[in-house]
């Protein structure tokens, strides 16, 4: 055989090699996976709870409460292929009624749970290896039936436990246990996801946090049928940020569910909450009156202004037009959309320069008046940027779609989805238009926003319920004053009036 012949064997017995490694290397990944699913979950007590846990292969990498039947918590605690799973098995009656009833056992509970939580934790890891470890000595021996291999598979599943591990102690974020994403029941959402004000003020440790959903679960349990009430914080100011209804009948059931469970002290509305603001549409508007809560509102593009005066009479209703009200001790301007799209008849100027400019105007008179205002209320996104450095928070919305920006003034600009799930332009799309609402904490001394949840429903045809927390990493920034350039005379508020 000559030396090219010699060549090729080499070559072909190199890629053999290669490919019966890379072989080997799947099946005992795949062993180790299996066999850490099935042999791998443990049973543990933390405080009054029974505990389910187990490690689970995901490309998401977090750690997911399952708080069966109330919902379940997510939380991104960390960037690996591994998902943590803890499932609230069982519950100690006689020691939940401990926590619930005595101080002092309660002030021992964040130790005590951070002691039996980290125990179960470490045998759920050694657990976990071990029997990672075998599924890829097993899969690998039953696969190809050789010592070899399967010494090969051992050492493989040892590489892929250890790299992850690695993976989950480099990127843990144990700060991450103040901002919970939660599915589920939302009557027993206050009580899993918890107080904002005490999460965000008082949050020293990731144990605090437990500790009270601990407890919270406890009072689930404990309650049985009747789920617990929120606490009142009487150090926050709650609003509910709503836009968008578009006469949905359905925005006024969950409306009022939010506002009874969050104890909600004032709704702020972005506007369009009729869809042609008709005379015949006013009759909708009464259910405003219900709610026994103040009820902010600004004109969006499809709300006439017959509509808005007809908000105006309504029990709690408050109007801001250009206009600056103290709601709930929260200092709130407010300006209604220059157009009305619905009338066909008269040309509407929706020129985003046109829309920015007017902003601008609007929001350097703002910012020139005798007092400061902690809260800015329009219903289009372009007006609502063009108030950046007018206040330390701007509320908007018109696209249907949620988003939440910090603007480089220190401005935090959040734009609300439809809280009428579009209405019946639902109809109109093959994916259902979620239905949106947000309850916003701020402090009830600096007036500023210290976290906020966002609270989203499945549109037509769906059930589902999420909710995610959300905390200002720096409440207190200073926010940069607007730009004292006078606007173009486009931008004046005269030519872009409704007419």
């Amino acid at each position: 055989m000559n030396l090219t012949g010699w060549n090729e064997v080499a070559r072909r017995f190199a890629k053999g090699r290669i490919v019966r490694a890379t072989a080997v290397v799947v099946v005992a990944v795949a062993g180790a996976w299996m066999g850490i699913m099935l042999g791998g979950a443990i049973r543990t007590n933390v405080g009054p709870v029974e505990l389910g846990m187990t490690a689970e292969p995901s490309w998401a990498g977090e750690t997911v409460v399952d708080a069966h039947p109330f919902g379940t918590l997510l939380f991104d605690t960390h960037n690996a292929p591994v998902d943590l799973r803890i499932t609230l098995e069982n519950i100690n009656p006689d020691r939940a009624k401990a926590i619930l009833m005595d101080a002092k056992f309660s002030d021992r509970l964040p130790a005590m749970l951070e002691k039996e939580l980290g125990d179960g934790v470490r045998t759920l890891i050694l657990r976990a290896a071990l029997c990672g470890l075998a599924g890829g000595l097993i899969a690998t021996l039953i696969v190809f039936r050789r010592p070899k291999e399967a010494l090969a598979g051992l050492v493989g599943a040892a590489v892929l436990i250890a790299g992850t591990g690695a993976a989950v102690v480099l990127t843990f974020r144990p700060d991450s246990v103040v901002e919970p994403k939660y599915t589920g029941l939302l009557t027993g959402a206050p009580s899993l996801v918890g107080d904002a004000e005490s999460i965000v003020t008082r949050f020293e440790s990731y144990r605090l946090q437990l500790a009270k959903l601990v407890n919270n679960v406890s009072q689930l349990y404990d309650t049985v049928s009747v789920l617990p009430v929120y606490d009142a914080d009487p150090t926050s100011i709650r609003v509910l940020h709503v836009s968008d209804i578009h006469l949905s009948l359905i925005a006024w059931n969950l409306i009022r569910s939010i506002t009874t469970q969050f104890k909600i002290d004032v709704i702020v509305d972005t506007g369009d909450l009729t869809d042609h603001g008709t005379g015949p549409e006013d009759k909708f508007v009464e259910e405003i009156g219900t709610l026994d809560v103040p009820y902010v509102f600004v004109r969006g593009n499809h709300d006439s202004r017959t509509t808005q005066k007809a908000v105006a009479t309504q029990k709690g209703a408050i109007v801001l037009d250009d206009s600056v009200k103290t709601v709930a001790g929260l200092r709130i301007y407010g300006l209604g959309d220059p157009r009305f799209t619905p009338d066909k008849s008269v040309a509407v100027d929706s020129d985003l320069e046109s829309l920015s400019a007017m902003g601008r105007a609007h929001a350097l008179r703002l910012a020139q008046g005798p007092k400061p205002v902690d809260l800015v209320a329009v219903h289009d996104p372009t007006i609502a940027r063009a108030f950046s450095g007018a206040a330390p928070m701007v509320l908007t919305g018109h696209s249907h779609e949620r988003s939440s920006e910090l603007l480089p003034s220190g401005t935090r600009l959040l734009v609300q989805g439809s809280t009428g799930g579009a209405g019946l332009r639902a109809l109109e799309h093959d994916e259902p238009t979620p239905i949106a609402a947000s309850v916003l904490y701020f402090d009830r001394k600096t007036h500023r926003l210290r976290a906020w949840d966002d609270i989203t429903l499945g549109g037509l045809g769906e059930q589902s319920v999420q909710i995610e927390r959300h905390v200002e990493a720096d409440p207190g920034r200073t926010i940069s004053p607007v730009s004292t350039i006078a606007p173009s005379p486009a931008g004046s508020i005269s030519a872009t009036t409704t007419p």
